[in-house]
Formats: structure tokens, C-alpha cells, sequence
């Protein structure tokens, strides 16, 4: 499959599909892999403005839905700590689709996200 880039704008219309269906978010943060499977409710997005570092992202991605944490390093899963997962955004975000799933790469680390 082809890997396209999306603009944010693209990239809502397509993940708001998904709205209703169970996917699962596999975050690559440094040398920490999660997987989350999640069933997503809705989308929205979330804007700090009393950040004191850069640490805390001025935007994040909500993925609102029940789910179940899974961490590869101690092959433990537990639910969610709250009905919600978080992806931080930046300005200089990448947004991709290859027809299947959803690569979303920051500062931080990347984040698939796929039908289950």
C-alpha cells in the first residue's frame, strides 16, 4: 500500500469514519511500545493554553471510547485509565494513510492507528 500525506483538515473527515468501530493504536514513543485496542465512540480535540513546558503539548488528538492498554515490554494489559487516549500534536505533525491505517508521527513518536 502507498503511504499518502494528509493535511489535519483530511485526516479528521477520514479518522471520523471510524467513528462506532473498534480500532487499535500502536504507539512507538523511544524505546516503549504500547498497543491500545479501543472502542472508538468519537473524535475531538483538546487545546492547552496553561502548558508550563514543552513537554505538555499545546494540542492533542482525543480518541474517546473504552479500551484496554497493552505493554509489549511486560506483556500486562489493563483498561484505560480513563475513558480517552491522547495523542499530542505540534505544528510540524505528519499525518498518513496507506488505504488501512493511519501513521501519525511527532516529535515524540509515531502512532498507528488501524481497524481491528
Amino acid at each position: 500500500m502507498e503511504h499518502h500525506f494528509l493535511s489535519v483538515e483530511d485526516f479528521h473527515s477520514l479518522i471520523q469514519q471510524w467513528s462506532g468501530r473498534r480500532i487499535k493504536i500502536t504507539k512507538h514513543e523511544m524505546d516503549d511500545v504500547d498497543q491500545i485496542v479501543m472502542d472508538l465512540q468519537h473524535i475531538t480535540y483538546d487545546r492547552n493554553t496553561r502548558r508550563i513546558d514543552d513537554y505538555v503539548p499545546m494540542h492533542s488528538l482525543q480518541l474517546n471510547g473504552d479500551g484496554r492498554i497493552e505493554t509489549l515490554a511486560t506483556m500486562s494489559t489493563q483498561p484505560l485509565p480513563s475513558p480517552n487516549y491522547e495523542i499530542p500534536l505540534q505544528d510540524n505533525t505528519m499525518y498518513e494513510f496507506d488505504g488501512e491505517k493511519f501513521f501519525i508521527t511527532t516529535e515524540r513518536g509515531v502512532y498507528k492507528i488501524e481497524l481491528t
